[in-house]
């Protein structure tokens, strides 16, 4: 991800080169974080890669769908219903593996969640 607001986690990264080298393995992604600790003072603060949580998590939620892009991108999206999250601002999403480890956090302007609407967010996974 080359957003400067979104970044792939430590763990992540560690995790891949482990399996490059033939001495660990990749976890497949299961799920989306929300939360709303992605903005201070109004302003988007830029995740760090060491960041093993969100800043302020609320919801872990498996995705909707998955869909692959062309070969280098997987597009992974994830609805929360009219009852997920009411009157919360979410301003910080993650992808998390089946070891429950985020491997991607970004951060975003927040964004008001109603209780008679549905939201979807989408994060391209780009190799």
């Amino acid at each position: 991800m080359s957003n400067l607001n979104a970044i792939i986690t430590t763990t992540a990264r560690a995790q891949m080169a482990s399996a490059r080298a033939g001495t660990g393995t990749v976890s497949a992604i299961v799920g989306m974080a929300f939360g709303d600790g992605g903005v201070s003072g109004g302003s988007v603060i830029t995740p760090a890669a060491s960041q093993t949580t969100l800043n302020h998590e609320l919801l872990r939620k498996a995705y909707t769908s998955r869909t692959f892009v062309d070969s280098m991108t997987v597009r992974y999206s994830c609805t929360l219903t009219t009852s997920e999250l009411a009157g919360d601002d979410i301003s910080e999403i993650g992808l998390y593996d089946g070891n429950g480890d985020l491997v991607c956090i970004k951060n975003f302007a927040a964004k008001g969640k109603d209780s008679d609407t549905e939201l979807t967010f989408v994060i391209d996974d780009i190799y």
